[in-house]
């Protein structure tokens, strides 16, 4: 085999980094779903970010009260380019969060898994079809 083989680790790594992103992000909301305590909250504020390519992203903040009463004011972890009015300064929602540890939380009806299902097909596509022309490639030299 000669050294051309080298460069299917480029897609290789890439896929893994994917699928390792988007089954990490899968077992945190799993996590959350299956042990997380709801509380209501309010959206405080709106944190945006920009990307290096000028696109904007909107992070609703959300304030609530644990069951042991600390208060938790977080961004959430997805940002979107548009704000529906559905999630406004001021308005209440439902969070769902970790009792140990709050910062891992989800606002009902704004973190959803789409992203994480999308990295984890992308990575499971990349990574399968590198190691299917990789061992095509050994077994017929």
């Amino acid at each position: 085999m000669e050294r051309e083989w080298l460069f299917s680790l480029i897609p290789l790594t890439v896929g893994v980094a994917h699928l390792c992103f988007g089954v990490y992000g899968l077992r945190r909301a799993s996590a959350i779903r299956r042990t997380g305590v709801e509380a209501q909250g309010r959206i405080v504020r709106h944190d945006v970010t920009r990307s290096d390519e000028g696109a904007k992203f909107v992070h609703p903040v959300a304030a609530w009260t644990t069951q042991d009463g600390r208060a938790c004011e977080y961004p959430s972890r997805f940002g979107r380019g548009s704000l529906g009015r559905r999630f406004g300064v001021g308005t209440t929602v439902t969070v769902q969060y970790d009792p140990e540890d709050p910062r891992r939380f989800a606002i009902r009806g704004w973190d959803s898994t789409t992203v994480d299902k999308l990295f984890t097909g992308v990575g499971l596509v990349l990574t399968a079809g590198t190691l299917a022309v990789l061992l095509v490639r050994l077994l017929t030299l």
